[in-house]
């Protein structure tokens, strides 16, 4: 049956396959650029591919939708039975995807409210999931973008990296540039604030940078309802681990989901990225 508000967010989402499916939310995918090769996020190349690159030292950057890809599926929804959509994307600090969903928006035949989630990953993807669940309550497209916006404001997102290095090549690193005298020699600690990607602390060891990020997870989980994601690259002996010992510690846990980021993250975090965001419901 038609679904008269439709939703529509990007690859950068790392959303469950089976939670795309099962709520019906159009994908739109970010490409990867591997020397001169371009390759669509999730179809043609896998978060191992990017990792082998970019061990490899191959040049790698990233692409955006551009505004072809965003009508196209504006008009998809359309013709499914759509009247309005909601469009949920990453943070356009980091990604013109924004920028092309609106120039889309101003070409189709049906309203597009489109939303700059200001994050990145699951920390987007509960943003669309919210959305999700608006729209299950028979809620209208204003109403959806503000809870869209509502859970957006009330997640984080925390990382570590073996190296900014990956981050300085891709221009992604926002002020985090000043660590980088001296964070090549320690293991930074970076989170996602407005939008952006910027330093939080540095730890001298891995392991010292992992509990660390241990610790603030449970800090910011606190003792309320929240979904909690740990995402990796190239890094699962660390991932499974971690989302273990916040399953113990963190006592409002709902939902723990972990996963890798995909290719168009993985290009710029590297191999060895740890990430956890916390969502309170």
């Amino acid at each position: 049956m038609p679904v008269p508000l439709a939703l529509v967010t990007d690859s950068t989402a790392y959303l469950p396959q089976d939670a795309v499916d099962r709520h019906r939310i159009a994908v739109v995918p970010l490409s990867v650029v591997v020397g001169d090769e371009v390759l669509t996020e999730g179809v043609e190349i896998s978060p191992k591919d990017v990792a082998e690159a970019l061990r490899a030292k191959r040049r790698v950057t990233t692409s955006r939708p551009n505004p072809e890809t965003f009508a196209a599926a504006y008009t998809a929804a359309a013709e499914a039975g759509a009247e309005a959509i909601v469009s949920v994307h990453i943070s356009s600090e980091l990604s013109g995807t924004c920028e092309a969903a609106r120039l889309a928006a101003a070409e189709v035949d049906i309203p597009v409210r489109v939303v700059d989630s200001r994050l990145v990953g699951m920390a987007l993807g509960y943003a669309v999931l919210a959305a999700v669940e608006a729209r299950a309550q028979g809620l209208g497209a204003a109403e959806v973008v503000a809870a869209a916006e509502r859970r957006a404001e009330g997640t984080r997102g925390f990382f570590y990296v073996d190296t900014l290095e990956h981050l300085r090549r891709g221009g992604r690193i926002g002020t985090a540039r000043a660590l980088l005298g001296s964070a090549l020699a320690v293991k930074p600690l970076l989170h996602l604030s407005g939008g952006r990607i910027e330093p939080l602390e540095k730890v001298r060891t891995a392991s010292r940078a992992i509990a660390r990020l241990e610790e603030i997870a449970v800090e910011q989980a606190g003792e309320g309802p929240v979904d909690i994601t740990v995402h990796h690259l190239a890094a699962a002996e660390r991932a499974e681990p971690l989302a273990e010992r916040l399953r113990e510690r963190v006592p409002g846990l709902r939902e723990l989901y972990v996963g890798e980021v995909g290719a168009v993250i993985g290009a710029h975090v590297g191999p060895g990225l740890l990430a956890v965001v916390v969502s309170p419901r």
